[in-house]
């Protein structure tokens, strides 16, 4: 069990408010250890993005996982279902806005399409879960394009020509291939963001995130794996895809495509078998589709809300 004033402690750093450390208390199930009276007595005000000793807030880390999740979740909804997230879970602080493009994919597979719904109900319910968490620390949705990126980033890969446009949701081939750029970099994201956590009950609810995105990836990236067996230029379309994130987020070759028939690379590893970390920096360099220092672009043209906004600048040689 956690020590008292660690957790008291832990919440007041994480929570924006009074309110958002009860709410924190309640998602995390702390409520009857005596401690919530203790934490919100504290008076302490709203918390900034960092905290006295200038590391970053738990609540400013979750909120760039929310930002994330909202991407990932109005994709597969609207891909799914042809409708995205009701108004009353895209509120919160910052400027809300408006989701560009999406329709329902005409699936050929049924399990393909089944897969495609569980992936999208365990996207709308981490969405949920941060939100409540989160309480009135929670960021609004961003605004969102789900359509001219998805063709500057094919644009950019190769993929098509620079005169030609992508659809991911014109068949289950696109929608694959649009599924793997995000797949991936949640999985990256989480990881590179769990040092960084302070609270250990808000670190394993990460780690369940995480972990949830690691079988979402593994799913696309094994069925992909498998698309290619009958059509081999299925392997050569994700490697461009993978090549495209690795020029966006610097100078490591870290990013990995799912190999060939003869040499498959379902799970994308170190050299100690270990998954590979992004900073949030590298991660929006990605979805930004800019491998420059900027706060908008690609997947959010008007940047993601809260404190943690601003991608790194890469210095790709």
């Amino acid at each position: 069990m956690f020590d008292k004033g660690f957790i008291v402690n832990a919440i007041n750093r994480s929570a924006e408010s009074p309110v958002d450390r009860r709410n924190f208390l309640t998602a995390a199930g702390l409520t009857g250890l005596g401690v919530g009276a203790v934490a919100l007595s504290t008076g302490a005000p709203a918390m900034a993005a960092t905290a006295d000793n200038g590391a970053v807030t738990d609540a400013a880390i979750l909120n760039f996982a929310l930002n994330l999740e909202y991407l990932e979740c109005e994709f597969y909804l609207r891909a799914t279902t042809g409708a995205g997230l009701p108004d009353d879970m895209t509120t919160g602080l910052g400027r809300r806005g408006r989701v560009v493009g999406g329709r329902e994919v005409s699936f050929k597979t049924p399990t393909l399409k089944k897969i495609a719904m569980e992936i999208a109900k365990d996207e709308k319910e981490h969405v949920a879960f941060l939100r409540s968490a989160l309480g009135g620390a929670k960021v609004s949705r961003p605004a969102l394009d789900l359509d001219a990126s998805f063709t500057a980033a094919a644009r950019a890969a190769g993929v098509v020509g620079m005169n030609q446009s992508f659809d991911p949701y014109a068949n289950e081939t696109n929608f694959l291939f649009a599924a793997f750029l995000f797949e991936d970099v949640g999985v990256t994201a989480y990881k590179g963001a769990a040092p960084l956590i302070t609270n250990k009950t808000f670190l394993e609810a990460a780690a369940g995130i995480l972990s949830v995105e690691a079988y979402h990836a593994a799913i696309i990236r094994t069925t992909l794996f498998g698309l290619g067996i009958q059509t081999p230029s299925v392997y050569g379309v994700v490697q461009k895809l993978s090549d495209a994130r690795d020029s966006l987020d610097g100078k490591s070759d870290d990013d990995q495509g799912i190999g060939t028939l003869d040499a498959p690379n379902l799970v994308p590893v170190d050299a100690n078998a270990l998954t590979y970390s992004r900073s949030a920096g590298q991660v929006l360099n990605i979805v930004y589709l800019n491998p420059a220092e900027v706060t908008s672009g690609g997947f959010f043209p008007a940047g993601v809300n809260g404190a943690i906004n601003k991608s790194a600048m890469s210095q790709v040689s």
